[in-house]
């Protein structure tokens, strides 16, 4: 009786045992729960003190009772209390498994407090029963790419091979993650050669491959590599499956590679056994199941009750997520083909996923679009749209914001605006400034204004680019009557300051180029008085003008004050600019030396070219042509004559142009002598006549009298018009003389036509005056230095070479020009 009654207390002390350790554990379960619910309420402090609850009333604890807790920490990212928690832990001296250091380091790794992982890899590694555990190490790699810091990198391979972990598909993915971040395409090919001396990579890693090739623009790589892939799929032998993040998972078992520094890399068939024994191991350890020793799953080695499903459905799933697959991988070929603008494989590529029964997807046709519109232009890229509009596929966004920018850019207005109108979401103004740009560059500012009401109905937030079009828009000037007009010009300025004060509002800073264009504008429109005043804004300190100073923006004021001959504004101008520390350039000294020659001031001119070569400009073409334009309306043609001779001792080679101003002057005045005088110094500087020199000549001698040499000098001046070589015109003499000659009326016209359409106007002109000299009985010479009026103007030249006055101010100014130029 006492052994039963002691059997029978034993008993329900047993059960009173295990009641207790089961209260126990549903207690503990509901510690973790009410952590983690505490944790997802935002209670940190709470949670916290549930923790350390959890800590003091249960003195026996395992690494069971932190799983639910380090698995919310890693889901949320939450390292702070996952630090926490593995505090507690080892003061508990709890004995923590493998799968506590695997959500410990993704989390950290997740947060990115790479240190604390790696120093928790570090107390790991003197675990010996947790050290061989890839996937950790794989976290961790994958957490210093994704931080792109390299030094971390190297740190968590040199320990990968400290432990000789080896390395799987998903540290090779890692590594060629980072070598394309880096830009390292040889980085991507030694990992290339590496995985296929150690294994055959599977389908999904063969996509990685795809995708690195065509980030790095290797297209021959990427393609080979596709066709592979191919092949792969159409033969089989493979098999995967969704994660839970529905991401594709290769179910063949990934053996990790041995260490390159691994003295057991070429191992015996038995070892390799052991190996594999290892392996299997570890994969059981992760949930995972490997069925087979082969490096490639058959289809038809998977057993029938390992999956409640059919061979066929097998196969039926497998081809379907093959086939997407290698969707993708096209299309990571098919993105580089647009970039690299190769359209020819871009093709070949949508040919052959056709053939293969693989539908391009709109990812395909937008990027086959892109590759057609880079390499051949919009025409063609439309007709791709519009192929994508009959499987009714729209183009993204992206891709109809560049048919729309290269329409603009076409200058094809309406086909820009139909592509604008189909763009569901902006990013920008890009493509409203291009099609701003093409307004510009066709002088349409009704189209702008337009586009510009739009972008405000999309709320799209103009930039500065915006406002520098628009002011250059509003600068163009449709007719000649419009800058004289009052009303228009009222209407101009309000247009203007309309702009310039959205700008404002919304807090847009004007730039050089924005100034400068609404400067340009209000010259342009002959709104002078409000072109200085925001020039003067723009001097003071307000902010919203404060960074737009600058020599180009005072040249484009003194520019217009010139233009319209408001040379006291100009110079006033000019003086301010000097005072405000901007460095004038050869153009603000050009155009102040042409303000010199509207008031007629040589000196004040001779003065700016000296302050111009001091600042290291050298006078060119056009300064030569003020200064001599000033001593032409002074009638001072001696100095004129000294000046020019100066000049072309200076290097500059004059052109008809400044020869025609002084002789244009000369005719005025009646002075013969100094046209002859010129027209020969023309003829020796090879510079050809033009109707204009031809016609003050005429007028000249007619106007004194003298009628033969008027007619003899225009056919001397026509035939130079023609060519100064007298070879072409022996050459070209019989031609010329048949449409001279002929008396029918219609040649005329064939002269015109004949040399207008080559851009030849001058010998159009010269055989039509040569024709007049005929019709009048002159005879034609087609020896024009032969001529007495040639020789006469050559022997008078020689005679009557002025010599320069060395007291002459002019003189000794361009006496010390060539000396420092020489020098």
């Amino acid at each position: 009786m006492l052994l039963r009654g002691a059997a029978r207390s034993s008993s329900v002390a047993c059960r009173f045992l295990n009641f207790k350790e089961f209260k126990k554990g549903v207690t503990r379960n509901q510690f973790q729960e009410k952590i983690v619910d505490a944790l997802c309420s935002g209670e940190r402090d709470r949670a916290s003190t549930l923790l350390l609850e959890l800590g003091h009333e249960r003195p026996t604890l395992s690494s069971n009772d932190f799983i639910s807790i380090l698995q919310h920490c890693t889901k949320l990212s939450d390292p702070l209390f996952l630090m926490e928690t593995w505090k507690l832990m080892e003061e508990k001296e709890i004995d923590i498994s493998r799968e506590c250091y695997y959500l410990a380091i993704q989390a950290l790794c997740k947060g990115g407090y790479l240190n604390e992982a790696f120093r928790l890899m570090n107390i790991m590694r003197d675990n010996p029963s947790v050290h061989y555990f890839l996937p950790i190490y794989n976290k961790l790699l994958g957490a210093c790419v994704q931080m792109h810091n390299i030094s971390y990198v190297n740190q968590c391979l040199d320990l990968m091979d400290h432990q000789m972990v080896g390395k799987n598909e998903i540290t090779y993915y890692q590594l060629l993650k980072l070598a394309v971040f880096q830009q390292n395409l040889p980085a991507v090919h030694e990992i290339w050669k590496e995985c296929t001396n150690l294994y055959k990579p599977s389908i999904i890693f063969l996509r990685k491959f795809i995708w690195s090739f065509s980030k790095l623009r290797d297209m021959e790589s990427a393609y080979l590599t596709l066709q592979q892939m191919v092949d792969m799929v159409f033969q089989g032998g493979f098999l995967f499956s969704k994660t839970a993040e529905g991401k594709m998972r290769n179910l063949r078992l990934d053996i990790p590679a041995p260490c390159k520094g691994d003295s057991s890399l070429l191992r015996s068939a038995k070892e390799n056994e052991g190996f594999m024994h290892s392996a299997n191991r570890y994969y059981n350890d992760m949930g995972m199941h490997a069925s087979t020793s082969e490096h490639y799953f058959n289809i038809g080695n998977i057993k029938k009750n390992a999956f409640d499903i059919s061979k066929s459905t097998v196969r039926k799933q497998k081809s379907i997520a093959a086939m997407k697959l290698l969707k993708w991988s096209f299309s990571d070929v098919m993105h580089a083909c647009a970039v690299m603008q190769n359209d020819v494989l871009a093709e070949q590529l949508l040919y052959q996923m056709q053939s293969l029964g693989l539908q391009p997807s709109r990812q395909t046709y937008n990027a086959f679009t892109m590759a057609v519109l880079n390499a051949r232009g919009f025409h063609d890229a439309i007709e791709v749209v519009k192929i994508m509009e009959k499987k009714n596929m729209k183009p993204y966004d992206s891709t109809l914001v560049c048919l729309s920018v290269s329409c603009s850019r076409n200058l094809e207005l309406d086909l820009a605006e139909s592509f604008l109108d189909q763009i569901s979401t902006f990013e920008g103004p890009y493509p409203f400034n291009a099609f701003l740009e093409a307004c510009d560059a066709l002088d349409l500012p009704e189209r702008a204004v337009q586009s510009l009401t739009k972008m405000k109905k999309l709320n799209i937030q103009p930039d500065i680019r915006t406002y520098e079009l628009l002011f250059s828009l509003f600068g163009s000037v449709n007719s000649p009557f419009m800058e004289e007009n009052l009303m228009f010009q009222n209407d101009a300025a309000k247009q203007i300051r309309a702009i310039d004060m959205d700008m404002m509002k919304n807090g847009v800073q004007h730039s050089q180029l924005s100034m400068m264009n609404l400067l340009k504008a209000l010259g342009t429109r002959g709104l002078v008085k409000e072109m200085i005043q925001f020039l003067q804004a723009a001097e003071n300190p307000i902010p919203h003008y404060q960074s737009s100073l600058g020599t180009s923006l005072y040249n484009t004021v003194l520019h217009v004050l010139v233009r319209a001959k408001e040379t006291n504004a100009a110079i006033s101008i000019f003086k301010g600019m000097i005072s405000c520390g901007a460095s004038p350039d050869a153009a603000t000294y050009t155009i102040m030396i042409d303000c010199c020659t509207i008031i007629d001031n040589f000196k004040s001119a001779c003065t700016l070219v000296s302050r111009m070569i001091r600042d290291g400009f050298v006078p060119q073409i056009f300064t030569y042509t003020s200064l001599i334009k000033i001593l032409v309306e002074s009638e001072d043609f001696d100095k004129a004559f000294r000046l020019l001779n100066q000049g072309i001792l200076d290097g500059i080679q004059p052109d008809v142009l400044l020869y025609n101003r002084i002789v244009q002057k000369a005719s005025e005045k009646g002075r013969i002598d100094v046209i002859e005088l010129f027209v020969e110094q023309m003829h020796r500087d090879r510079v050809q006549p033009n109707s204009s020199i031809c016609r003050n000549v005429f007028f000249a001698y007619v106007d004194g009298r003298f009628y033969k040499t008027a007619i003899e000098a225009l056919q001397v001046l026509s035939m130079r018009m023609i060519s100064l070589d007298d070879n072409v015109l022996d050459e070209r003499q019989a031609e010329y003389e048949h449409l001279i000659l002929n008396e029918e009326t219609e040649d005329e016209t064939k002269i015109t036509n004949l040399f207008i359409e080559d851009g030849r106007e001058d010998h159009s002109v010269a055989l039509l005056i040569l024709r007049w000299c005929a019709i009048l009985g002159f005879p034609i010479s087609w020896t024009s230095n032969k001529s007495q009026w040639a020789k006469r103007l050559s022997m008078n030249y020689d005679r009557s070479i002025l010599v320069a006055d060395d007291n002459s101010e002019s003189d000794r100014f361009f006496s010390t020009t060539l000396t420092r130029r020489q020098a």
